[in-house]
């Protein structure tokens, strides 16, 4: 399994070209970018992180399919290919949809249109001329400067009938955090046995010599998961109910997150001491994951990604 990590949304502008070459010289073979509403740009930053480094694969994740024309999204990716071959991952998904309802982007059928940006998105990058009069794609003869090598084309989804498309059109589907092996387990079985699809997991992680000092930080990176927009990574873990009510009775996220027992912080994060962290990347790795990206926890991100150096 390969073993990422991913450059915090908000990390001031200077430490983010240093926090990269840092994950590489630590051994990290996958650096992912975000792009959400409001924080940076995902194909800014992957190519500035990619002109800063020499050996680690740049993941976009994710890239929100309805704020982007298909064919300016096609160039951007395309150049990003042709500079920097066989480094770049591209994450494509719905976005959130209150975001998306923000910008005045959300579709009437999300899963037409991803359908629709995925198979349009693959002609340009494969350096065919694409015509497309779809729902909401519409191309007339479009052509454009690409490699003629496709990228890897991941789907950022998380939803059932989402990962059932995923299996169909995507190289590989991402699934944002928490990621569990009864999570995992569940979305393997909605992309289907699809051979060479690549599943990658976000996981909040924090590791250290101390396992409860390191739990502590853990949960700062947990306040939200009892939002109703994670219903489906939590559905399948046995204590789904409870935490749930807890959720509903703590007065707020951080109060919430106090409260989670230990057992639990354990199964929703990557966490205690070095060795422990490996023996859930392990339980990871055998429930389905073909890579894993920590999420550094903690207020000092450069520091917190050396410390997550160990589980290289």
């Amino acid at each position: 399994m390969d073993l990422g990590v991913m450059l915090p949304r908000d990390l001031p502008a200077d430490q983010v070209l240093p926090y990269a070459r840092s994950a590489e010289q630590l051994g990290f073979d996958e650096l992912w970018v975000v792009e959400d509403l409001g924080f940076r740009g995902g194909i800014a930053q992957a190519a500035a992180v990619l002109a800063a480094t020499d050996r680690i694969t740049v993941g976009v994740g994710i890239l929100p399919v309805a704020a982007r024309n298909v064919a300016f999204a096609a160039m951007e990716s395309a150049t990003l290919a042709e500079l920097f071959p066989g480094r770049v991952h591209l994450g494509l998904g719905h976005g959130m949809p209150g975001w998306m309802r923000q910008v005045g982007a959300w579709p009437e059928s999300i899963l037409t249109l991803f359908d629709e940006y995925l198979t349009a998105l693959r002609g340009l990058l494969g350096g065919g001329t694409v015509s497309i009069d779809g729902r909401y794609v519409q191309l007339d003869q479009v052509r454009i400067a690409a490699p003629g090598q496709v990228p890897p084309l991941l789907a950022g989804v998380r939803g059932p009938r989402s990962l059932e498309l995923a299996g169909r059109v995507a190289d590989g589907t991402v699934l944002a955090e928490p990621v569990t092996p009864e999570y995992l387990r569940a979305a393997r079985a909605r992309i289907g046995d699809v051979p060479g699809h690549r599943v990658v997991g976000y996981d909040v992680a924090a590791v250290g010599p101390d396992a409860d000092a390191a739990r502590a930080l853990a949960r700062t990176g947990l306040t939200w998961i009892g939002d109703p927009d994670w219903a489906v990574h939590i559905d399948p873990l046995p204590f789904a109910a409870e935490l749930r009510d807890l959720r509903a009775s703590s007065t707020d996220r951080e109060a919430f997150a106090a409260a989670l027992p230990d057992a639990w912080v354990d199964q929703l994060a990557i966490t205690g001491t070095p060795g422990q962290g490996r023996a859930r990347l392990t339980e990871l790795a055998e429930a389905g994951a073909d890579a894993m990206v920590l999420i550094p926890a903690g207020p000092e991100p450069l520091l917190a990604l050396d410390s997550l150096g160990a589980l290289v």
